[in-house]
């Protein structure tokens, strides 16, 4: 038991300066952290599997509160259990906190700067293929048949052109599997 609560601490303090490095030098919110994810803990690491890290985001996401700090908590628990989550949320919102600590020290010299207003056009931009690039590895556990492209299709034209909420979204997303993907393996499709 004691061996296991070491490495359980071990794996955790490990998550912990992983998501410390990923929050700081992840620019452009939870989508682009979640693509440091993948290459910190499933491709360099293999601590878990792109269905499950699909899977967290899913749930993290369709979850009241911010994103990524939904992610981290199940994403810790995932890795290293409670330990895990306690080092995955420290790690990945210390920070946010320090640079918002420096920012709002000089905030008032840094918001009329030409060159910052500049500079945050030009991350916000190199942080879209990064979001996308992440997509794009996540799509082979989302679409594995015909139905899960329906379901993508489906959802990202009412994101576009409706004002439903992103959970009435999700949840239609939940029924619409339950509904094809329940009749198909009960033989009724």
């Amino acid at each position: 038991m004691e061996k296991e609560r070491k490495v359980s601490w071990k794996r955790a303090l490990t998550v912990f300066r992983v998501m410390f490095k990923v929050g700081f030098f992840t620019w452009g919110g939870g989508w682009a952290i979640i693509a440091q994810l993948q290459k910190e803990f499933i491709e360099k690491r293999n601590w878990m599997s792109q269905e499950d890290l699909v899977d967290i985001i899913s749930v993290g996401r369709s979850m009241p509160g911010i994103m990524i700090m939904n992610v981290s908590v199940l994403f810790g628990y995932q890795i290293g259990g409670i330990p895990g989550v306690i080092c995955s949320v420290l790690g990945i919102a210390s920070p946010s906190i320090l640079v918002l600590i420096l920012v709002t020290g000089c905030y008032t010299q840094l918001k009329d700067n030409i060159y910052v207003a500049k500079a945050l056009v030009g991350v916000r931009a190199a942080v879209i293929p990064i979001i996308g690039g992440a997509a794009l590895k996540m799509r082979k556990t989302a679409w594995v048949d015909k139905i899960g492209y329906l379901i993508t299709a489906a959802a990202f034209l009412l994101c576009l052109l409706t004002p439903l909420h992103n959970i009435f979204i999700v949840l239609a997303g939940v029924a619409a599997g339950l509904i094809l993907k329940g009749g198909k393996r009960n033989g009724i499709s």
